[in-house]
């Protein structure tokens, strides 16, 4: 494998990624594929041979922001192989094939096809692959030999049956299918023996998962086996399919499975629940939410709300605005409804909520749930965390905490990346903390 130092004269290639962090997971994987096979890995907006845009469609922003970034990287590096992949590559395919200079346009079942076309070379019109996508159990080709990073995406499940009726995702990724048990441990196995110390398993419904007769709860048992593991993250996961296991694992201060839980909750009221097609009702979402909190002390909770879904009303919002107020969330993330083609909600003639008024809504969520992070973070101060710390920054090394705060500490001499450290939390500043090092342990992984 060729290094990546100043003037290696490899073939440069550049991976960049618009959207979840499923696409961040498959977006690492493909970027250790290609310094396998000898690529030197360059940000966006450099100098590359080849460019693999990994899109998003879950909004019509999303689209936009994909196809600007490909035309972006065009600009740039107009003598490139330039391919676009992934979700807006599954549904709009023609909005891509418009583009001047692209060469490659593959959807989501044959994503990590795209390294078998980089030989290909120059077109004058795009070659498209959509292959339909369905129900197969699938591994993922995994890189073993690449040095240590602190964390790691490990993609356990794609797709999705639930189809609520605002989100296209199940046409872009299919219907869920998880990955082979085996395939998925084998990764984390080796992500451990690079150096990593902390796995997130993500996928589009990671509740969901189920291969040969085991669980999510059997997934994370096996990989906290691993010898060097010391954290395990699930990303956002349906309230609907929380198994009361991983609460107990979480609450097990033995445990490497952190004290986090990302809900998505999308609406607060129940009449724009059930024209959203979701799975519960304010009445369960509360009880499993007072339940979580009963068993794991200092739970760290999140959520996602869609504002401006067609029909909301004034009192339908209000309704949210207490949802997050109410509930126990550290912090929400706010969307503004996107209508999507093809979805339940954009057949229906519910009227929309003007874009103003939409757009005002989101505002007062966001501001809220700062404030609520804000919150969150003061009531911390003082505790005593192990923090993870990253690469060194100017001044600070910052990390996280396995409740998912964000740590500043003052930068000294010792290089301190990928080592745990004990922290004091001291004054909260804008998402993150200041900390004082107490302790950090002898060596890192290796």
């Amino acid at each position: 494998m060729k290094a990546e130092a100043a003037g290696d004269k490899s073939p440069r290639a550049m991976v960049h990624t618009i959207g979840c962090r499923l696409n961040e997971a498959e977006s690492q994987a493909l970027r250790d594929q290609l310094r396998h096979r000898g690529y030197r890995i360059v940000p966006f907006g450099g100098k590359a041979e080849v460019g693999i845009i990994n899109t998003c469609t879950v909004t019509s922003e999303a689209d936009a922001k994909s196809r600007k970034a490909v035309r972006q990287f065009i600009r740039t590096n107009p003598e490139a192989f330039t391919a676009v992949i992934g979700c807006s590559a599954q549904l709009r395919s023609g909005d891509h094939a418009a583009i001047g200079g692209v060469d490659l346009i593959i959807g989501n079942h044959n994503k990590f096809g795209v390294l078998d076309h980089l030989a290909d070379g120059k077109r004058d019109a795009p070659l498209v692959v959509r292959d339909r996508i369905d129900r197969k159990e699938f591994v993922q080709p995994f890189v073993e030999e690449l040095p240590y990073d602190k964390r790691a995406n490990l993609k356990i499940q794609d797709g999705c049956d639930f189809l609520c009726s605002f989100c296209c995702i199940p046409f872009a990724r299919g219907p869920s299918r998880p990955r082979l048990f085996a395939n998925a441990v084998a990764e984390a196995r080796a992500a451990v023996r690079r150096g990593i110390r902390e796995l997130v398993l993500t996928g589009v419904n990671v509740g969901t998962y189920e291969q040969a007769g085991r669980s999510l709860t059997d997934l994370v048992d096996a990989v906290a086996e691993i010898p060097g593991i010391r954290r395990l993250r699930i990303a956002s996961i349906e309230p609907t399919t929380v198994d009361f296991a991983l609460l107990d694992r979480m609450a097990d201060p033995a445990h490497v499975l952190q004290p986090l839980l990302h809900l998505p909750l999308q609406s607060g009221s129940d009449r724009i629940l059930e024209k959203m097609r979701r799975l519960y009702r304010m009445d369960h979402y509360r009880e499993f939410v007072a339940e979580a909190v009963r068993r794991v002390p200092g739970l760290s909770l999140g959520t996602d709300l869609l504002v401006g879904f067609p029909g909301e009303s004034g009192e339908d919002f209000a309704a949210t605005r207490s949802a997050l107020l109410d509930l126990p969330f550290a912090y929400g993330h706010v969307f503004p409804y996107s209508r999507r083609e093809g979805t339940l909600s954009d057949k229906r003639k519910d009227p929309e909520v003007p874009e103003a008024e939409k757009a005002r809504r989101v505002a007062e969520l966001r501001e809220l749930s700062a404030r609520r992070y804000r919150t969150f973070l003061e009531a911390e101060r003082g505790s005593v965390a192990e923090v993870l710390l990253e690469d060194p920054k100017a001044d600070h090394f910052p990390g996280y905490t396995g409740n998912y705060i964000r740590v500043r500490i003052p930068r000294g001499s010792d290089d301190l990346r990928n080592r745990l450290a004990t922290v004091r939390l001291g004054r909260a500043r804008d998402g993150y903390m200041e900390g004082k090092l107490l302790g950090v342990e002898e060596t890192a992984a290796v």
